[in-house]
């Protein structure tokens, strides 16, 4: 009974969905200026009925529909975008939210603003329909997830003591169930050499020259990752994405350079083990006098905080049998009479942070596409952010109906 009077309230507040998601892209909100579009969404949460609404210390924002002392189930997204890029690769505004033809354009439309639309239509629908079931039903609008995913969620469980039983991160799967995903870390090479004048190099040692050994190097380490036992996640993969070169001059040997690597980390895989094959694989290339470290990322956030940790994201995923994933399943074939598909992401989210650092179990469902994230021309269909507000106020019955 519950599963048609939401699924007739989503389609209802179709239009309210979309024409909230245009207002949200209306408002610009990079990583670490979010502040004008927090103020926005708390709004928006007051309107659709949420309780306790408040800001955190780092700048996210928090509500609550449902009555206090149960189990917390939060949905989160991550409210803060990557930049435009080039803007003559767009063919509308960046930031216009144009709703046209079942689409909504701009920046944020899929990653990951689609899912913020959708959780506040699941608040007003729970609202409408009086929850009062078993859990505490929160939603949670993230800042800084672009910058370092999970910083947020660090934040809030380690230093506000506000810890979730279960956590749905709303990022794009296109409607479909998603229940893991790779893990990365940053890794900084820096490399000595020796400088002489560029008229005699053999009186020198060229870090330019071991750099590219380190970078042949790190190119055949990625081909020798392995996946995970199950192949669930995929392997792990390691590329350079910055090489940087110094000398005294353009006519001297280079005696610094540096080498940045973007690490992919699977199941079993972690900082320690990622880092030690990046010192083998450089010492069989035959390269000399260099430090392998991981990175700290200490930025401050738009209330001015700065809050710091190493660039490292866990690796997580929960068994497809799991009890949350297993109502997440019930929620959706409650609603849409199919079995969805259960999968993983390609890209990071916050769950490297709740899962990853912290063991809580997540799941995934959101609107939008993976690949129109950080992509000119992002859109997003209104038919997935109906769908996914349905989802989102069907789940906490589907948990209670399963527990």
């Amino acid at each position: 009974m519950e599963q048609k009077r939401i699924l007739e309230k989503a389609k209802a507040y179709r239009d309210y969905t979309a024409e909230n998601l245009s207002k949200i892209i209306q408002v610009p909100g990079f990583s670490r200026t979010e502040k004008e579009r927090v103020l926005l969404l708390k709004r928006l949460c007051e309107e659709a009925g949420m309780e306790d609404i408040r800001i955190d210390g780092l700048g996210s924002l928090l509500g609550r529909i449902g009555a206090k002392g149960g189990k917390k189930l939060v949905f989160d997204a991550h409210i803060d975008t990557v930049g435009v890029g080039d803007p003559a690769q767009w063919k509308l505004p960046p930031h216009s939210g144009l709703v046209k033809d079942g689409l909504v354009h701009g920046r944020g439309a899929s990653d990951q603003l689609g899912g913020a639309a959708s959780m506040i239509t699941a608040a007003r629908i729970l609202k409408d329909l009086a929850y009062k079931g078993g859990y505490e039903v929160w939603f949670s609008f993230t800042a800084i997830e672009e910058d370092c995913d999970g910083l947020c969620w660090k934040y809030l469980i380690e230093e506000e003591k506000f810890v979730p039983d279960f956590v749905v991160s709303t990022e794009p799967t296109s409607c479909r169930l998603y229940r893991g995903h790779r893990g990365r870390m940053e890794i900084q090479i820096e490399i000595r050499g020796v400088s002489c004048h560029g008229s005699a190099p053999e009186r020198g040692e060229s870090a330019a020259y071991k750099a590219a050994r380190a970078a042949l190097a790190i190119e055949k380490l990625n081909t020798e990752l392995k996946p995970d036992d199950d192949n669930f996640l995929g392997k792990g993969t390691i590329t350079v994405s910055q090489i940087k070169v110094h000398g005294p001059s353009q006519c001297a040997v280079p005696d610094q350079a540096m080498l940045y690597c973007d690490r992919r980390l699977t199941w079993g895989e972690d900082d320690k083990l990622a880092i030690a094959q990046v010192e083998r694989a450089l010492e069989a290339a035959g390269v000399d006098k260099f430090k392998v470290f991981m990175p700290e990322y200490a930025e401050p956030a738009y209330t001015g905080l700065v809050y710091k940790q190493e660039l490292y994201f866990p690796t997580w995923k929960i068994p497809a049998d799991h009890f949350f994933v297993r109502s997440g399943v019930d929620a959706y074939k409650g609603l849409f009479a199919a079995e969805p598909v259960v999968d993983k992401w390609t890209f990071s989210t916050n769950g490297v942070a709740i899962c990853g650092r912290h063991k809580i179990p997540v799941i995934g469902f959101g609107p939008g596409d993976e690949s129109q994230a950080h992509a000119p021309n992002e859109i997003t269909r209104v038919d997935d952010l109906e769908k996914c507000a349905a989802f989102y106020a069907a789940l906490p019955y589907a948990m209670e109906a399963r527990s």
